[in-house]
């Protein structure tokens, strides 16, 4: 296996370029576990610890610029107050060590169904930043996942940054997994509210082959909700969007969970996210309807 280990992005970019087949490498979280267990054995590993652009963040324009190689500890202390959601999903992302080293280039690039940094950036209407030699694109995040593990990348591409605009409104994220911490997740839910155009959005993980969004359930409460008035919330639309929510989700059996015990899950989470997030709309008043 040959090591490659460029010092800037360009090179990381030509590399890509000779070595298609090369596996990126940044925190290793994913990386490191595959390669144990041998269930990959690239000819070629590509280390993106030194580029220093991947590892920086900064407002452009009315977005945020996050480079691939940001790790979750610093999106939790440097961006907790304008990406809420993202935030709460990081906590959830392993143990301190990972977290100060797995970073949501990877989460993304692996593109596994479960990754916890995929709702929020569904629900946060993010954008992926992919560049190679020939030039750069912006893929939205819902169309970056095109199945289990698989993502739009074409061979010679690399994840250059995340962009996404500071949230508006209240986020939330929940994780359901067979225990409290260090955990893959059965199944995650991200919303995320825009009352400046009295909007929802939604983001489901480990409930597909890929990260989805609830549309009907989007639109159901867009236009159920008292946006104005910040009246309270009525249990029966709670009820219906996690009805919403459940029947676009189409899960698996597996050694996690079934598929019954996830759409329960997703359902209970569905409920209970938006409760949360109203209520913290409904606070900027001194108590709700």
């Amino acid at each position: 296996m040959e090591f490659l280990r460029p010092a800037s992005w360009r090179e990381a970019l030509e590399a890509k370029a000779q070595y298609p087949d090369a596996m990126p490498i940044a925190g290793g979280t994913d990386v490191m576990v595959e390669l144990n267990f041998d269930s990959r054995r690239p000819g070629e590993l590509l280390d993106l610890t030194r580029v220093p652009e991947l590892a920086e963040w900064a407002p452009d324009g009315p977005e945020l610029r996050i480079g691939a190689g940001v790790p979750y500890a610093r999106l939790i202390d440097e961006l907790g107050d304008q990406l809420p959601g993202l935030a709460m999903a990081s906590r959830t992302v392993g143990s301190p060590q990972i977290r100060n080293r797995g970073t949501l280039g990877g989460n993304l690039g692996s593109a596994s169904p479960a990754g916890d940094g995929h709702p929020p950036l569904l629900a946060g209407e993010a954008d992926v930043e992919v560049e190679s030699v020939r030039g750069s694109r912006v893929i939205p995040a819902e169309e970056f996942f095109t199945g289990p593990k698989r993502n739009a990348l074409a061979p010679d591409e690399l994840i250059a940054a995340v962009r996404l605009s500071p949230a508006t409104g209240p986020e939330q994220f929940c994780k359901v997994g067979t225990r409290n911490a260090m955990v893959i997740a059965v199944c995650t839910f991200a919303i995320a509210l825009r009352p400046e155009i009295e909007r929802v959005r939604t983001g489901i993980g480990s409930a597909a082959p890929t990260p989805i969004r609830a549309r009907e359930a989007e639109d159901f409460l867009a236009e159920e909700l008292d946006w104005a008035g910040r009246g309270a919330l009525p249990d029966a639309v709670a009820r219906r969007f996690g009805e919403l929510v459940t029947q676009v989700a189409s899960p698996i059996d597996d050694v996690r969970g079934s598929a019954d015990y996830r759409r329960h899950a997703l359902s209970v989470m569905a409920r209970r996210a938006l409760g949360w997030a109203w209520h913290e709309h409904c606070s900027g008043r001194q108590e709700c309807a």
